[in-house]
């Protein structure tokens, strides 16, 4: 008889979790795989009066460029194997010469070949490598690759 009351206690508590679980389906996919999330707010510091001062960005950030809203807007992005990246890529996209310095608003993005130095007054962060800088009319397309995996990123100019 005990062995029936575990056996009904094993399914009562399955189909409890199975419940749970499929009600917080979208809770659990968000742990699961998280989703980029915004760049938070620019950081601030205060000074030896209390008055706020801006706090320059500076590193290494692959998302350097989504974070500067008044100088690009991020229109797209795709992640995965090298050839679903490379198939996601803009027809007529012609790449950026190493050497080249690009202006979008207050930016300058100084792409080197491999990499990228975005300024912005006195913010400065690098696009880590192995970056390729492509334009596509007036929009812009990184694609950094990391092995055998790529991110491909489209911009364009914000309209401030």
């Amino acid at each position: 008889m005990l062995k029936y009351y575990a056996i009904s206690t094993c399914i009562v508590l399955s189909i409890a979790i199975f419940a749970t679980a499929w009600n917080n389906r979208d809770f659990i996919k968000i742990m699961i795989a998280p989703t980029t999330l915004p760049a938070p707010p620019k950081p601030q510091a205060s000074d030896t009066l209390g008055a706020r001062v801006d706090v320059p960005l500076r590193g290494d950030a692959p998302w350097a460029l989504s974070a500067l809203p008044d100088c690009l807007h991020e229109a797209t992005v795709s992640r995965g194997s090298l050839a679903y990246v490379h198939s996601k890529m803009p027809s007529g996209a012609s790449e950026v010469a190493g050497g080249t310095a690009l202006h979008y608003g207050p930016c300058t993005i100084s792409y080197t070949g491999d990499e990228a130095i975005v300024t912005r007054g006195e913010d400065r962060m690098r696009i880590p490598p192995h970056v390729t800088l492509f334009v596509v009319g007036d929009t812009l397309v990184l694609l950094r690759t990391t092995g055998p995996t790529g991110e491909l990123r489209t911009y364009t100019p914000s309209r401030n």
